[in-house]
C-alpha cells in the first residue's frame, strides 16, 4: 500500500467520523437522547446503523472465509438475516419494543425486561449477563479491527489497540447513542459501496454469474480429503445431512446467528429510537438490502474465491491462504482488485470495527450505569455512571485481547448470539406477545437459558470446552459425550429448555402476578 495515500485518506475518514460524533454531542442533552436519541432518529439512519451494528470484521472477513471453506451453503444465514433480522425484528418485534418501552418509560433492553415483570432482580441479572459476556464478543471485534490497522498501517498491534479504543470510547462518551448512530450510518454507506464493488468484481474475475456458479460446481472433486470425511459435498452443496460439518453449519453459524440476532440487546434498543411504527416499516427495505450485500456478498465471495484461485494457481482458497481461513479475503482482494479498492475496503472493515465497537460498548456502558447501579440504588446521576461505565468496557475489552487465541472470531460471533437468543428470546417473546407471562417464569428461564448455554460451552461443545480444558480438568476428556453432542451449538437444547421452562412456569405460577394496567395497554397495542 502507499502510505503517502493511505494515511491522508484515514485522517480524513476520522476527521469526518469526529465531526459527526461532534454533532451528535450537541444534540445530547437529556438522558434520553443519550441512551435512545430521543427517540426521533430518522429511519434512514436506524437502518442503517443496525445493520452497521449487526455486521463487523466477523462478516466481511471472518465470514466471508469460513465460506471459501463451507460454500453456498452459507446463504442460509444471510437469508435468516433478512428474514428475521430485518424483516421480523422491525415490523414484529421493534414496532412492539418501542411501544412497550415508550409506554413503561425505559431506555434499555434490561429495564425493558424489568419494568414488564415488575422485578429489580430481572433488570440487575440481564445488565449483568451483558456486562460480563459481551467484553467478550466485544474484545475479538477490537482484536481484528486492531490487528487490520496493524498490517494496512504498519504499526504497532498494541498502538492500534489503544488508538481504535480510544476513538470508540470518545464517541460513546461524548455523544451517547446519537454520536454512534450517526458514525455507523456513515460507515454504513462505505460498506456498502465497498461490498457492492467487491462482488461485481468478483463475478467479473470467474467469468460472470452463470460460469462462475458452474466452475464452482465443477470442482466437487477436489474438496479436500479432511473436508469430505467431515461431509462436504462440494461448495455448492450443503454438507451430509447429520456430519460433523453440518451440525458446525447449521447449528452454530446458521442457527446460532440467525435465531440470536431477535435476542440481541443493542440492535433491539435500536428500535426504541424512533419516533412511531411507520419508520420502522421504513426502514425494512433499507435494512433488508443493506444485510444483503453485506452478508450475502461475503457468503458469495468467499466460495467463488475457489474458482479463481484454482485458476490461476491451481489451488482451492483456503490452501492459497496458507490455511488461514481469515486471510482468504484479504489475499483475494489483494489479487483481483484495484489499488485504489484496496483503499476503500481499508475504510470499509475500518467502519465495520468501529461501527460494532461503539454500539457494544454503549450496550455495556448502559447496562452497567442504567441497569446495575441505578437500579441498585448506587450513583444519584445515571448518565455519569454510564460513562464511567464506557471506560469500564473498553478497559476489559482491551484486557480480554491479550488472552484470546487467534481465530476465533466467526466463533466468539455465534457465542454471543446464540447464548442471548437461549438467555433472552423467550422472556423477550412472552414479554411482547403473552399477556399471561409471570415474573418467576421470566426469571426460571432466562436462569435456564444463560446455564444450559454456559455449561455446554464449557462441557459438550468441543470448539469451547478443549479450549477452555475445564471439562479435561474435572472429567478426564475434552467433551462429556461423543459426537454428535460435541459439534451440536448449545443453542439447539438450551433455547428450547428456557422456552419450555418460561412457558411451564407461567402456566403453573399459582400467583400469576398481574401486569399493570399500562403494561397491558402496551402488550394489546
Amino acid at each position: 500500500m502507499n502510505m503517502a495515500v493511505l494515511i491522508p485518506l484515514c485522517i480524513v475518514y476520522i476527521g469526518i467520523m469526529s465531526g459527526l460524533a461532534y454533532y451528535g454531542y450537541k444534540k445530547t442533552t437529556t438522558k434520553s437522547d443519550y441512551l435512545v436519541g430521543g427517540r426521533n432518529i430518522n429511519p434512514v439512519i436506524m437502518a442503517l446503523s443496525y445493520g452497521a451494528t449487526f455486521i463487523s470484521t466477523s462478516a466481511l472477513v471472518g465470514f466471508g472465509g469460513a465460506g471459501s471453506i463451507f460454500g453456498m451453503g452459507l446463504l442460509w444465514l444471510a437469508f435468516l438475516n433478512i428474514a428475521l433480522g430485518i424483516f421480523v425484528a422491525f415490523a414484529v418485534f421493534g414496532t412492539r419494543i418501542r411501544k412497550l418501552s415508550l409506554k413503561l418509560d425505559v431506555s434499555t433492553f434490561p429495564t425493558l425486561l424489568g419494568k414488564r415483570f415488575d422485578s429489580k432482580f430481572i433488570t440487575v441479572f440481564a445488565g449483568a449477563m451483558i456486562f460480563i459476556f459481551m467484553p467478550a464478543y466485544t474484545s475479538i471485534v477490537l482484536i481484528g479491527g486492531g490487528r487490520f490497522l496493524q498490517e494496512s498501517l504498519s504499526i504497532n498491534f498494541n498502538v492500534a489497540l489503544f488508538v481504535l479504543a480510544a476513538i470508540v470510547a470518545l464517541y460513546v462518551i461524548s455523544g451517547g447513542i446519537k454520536a454512534v448512530m450517526y458514525t455507523d450510518a456513515f460507515g454504513a454507506v462505505i460498506m456498502l459501496i465497498g461490498m457492492m464493488v467487491f462482488l461485481v468484481v468478483t463475478y467479473n474475475a470467474v467469468g460472470g454469474i452463470v460460469d462462475g456458479h458452474a466452475a464452482l460446481s465443477a470442482m466437487k472433486n477436489m474438496v479436500p480429503d479432511s473436508l469430505v470425511g467431515g461431509g462436504h459435498q462440494g461448495w455448492t452443496s450443503m454438507p451430509v445431512l447429520g456430519s460433523p460439518l453440518w451440525w458446525t453449519l447449521v447449528s452454530t453459524i446458521i442457527m446460532g446467528v440467525g435465531i440470536g440476532v431477535l435476542a440481541q440487546p443493542q440492535l433491539a434498543m435500536r428500535c426504541m429510537t424512533v419516533k412511531d411504527d411507520r419508520a420502522l416499516y421504513r426502514s425494512v427495505l433499507i435494512g433488508g438490502i443493506f444485510i444483503f450485500f453485506m452478508t450475502g456478498a461475503a457468503f458469495m465471495i468467499g466460495p467463488l474465491s475457489n474458482v479463481y484461485f484454482m485458476e490461476t494457481s491451481n489451488q482451492i482458497a483456503i490452501a492459497a491462504a496458507g490455511g488461514n481461513s481469515d486471510l482468504v479475503i484479504p489475499k483475494f482482494i489483494n489479487a483481483i482488485m484495484p489499488g485504489w479498492f484496496i483503499y476503500l475496503f481499508t475504510l470499509t472493515l475500518l467502519s465495520a470495527a468501529i461501527s460494532t465497537i461503539s454500539s457494544l460498548i454503549h450496550l455495556q456502558a448502559s447496562a452497567f450505569g442504567e441497569d446495575i447501579m441505578r437500579t441498585l440504588g448506587f450513583g444519584g446521576n445515571s448518565q455519569a455512571m454510564t460513562r464511567i461505565g464506557v471506560l469500564v468496557g473498553v478497559a476489559a475489552a482491551i484486557i480480554l485481547a491479550y488472552f484470546m487465541p487467534g481465530g476465533v472470531i466467526a466463533r466468539a460471533t455465534a457465542f454471543w448470539f446464540g447464548i442471548c437468543a437461549a438467555g433472552f428470546l423467550p422472556t423477550l417473546m412472552g414479554a411482547l406477545f403473552w399477556k399471561g407471562a409471570t415474573k418467576a417464569a421470566a426469571i426460571a428461564s432466562m436462569a435456564t437459558g444463560f446455564g444450559v448455554s454456559i455449561f455446554g460451552f464449557l462441557f459438550m461443545h468441543v470448539s469451547e470446552s478443549s479450549v477452555f480444558r475445564l471439562s479435561q480438568a474435572i472429567f478426564g476428556k475434552d467433551a462429556l459425550f461423543a459426537f454428535p453432542w460435541t459439534h451440536i451449538d448449545p443453542l439447539f437444547y438450551a433455547l428450547p429448555l428456557s422456552t419450555i421452562v418460561f412457558v411451564a412456569v407461567s402456566v403453573l405460577d399459582k400467583s400469576k402476578s398481574v401486569s399493570s394496567e399500562i403494561e397491558q395497554e402496551a402488550i394489546a397495542k
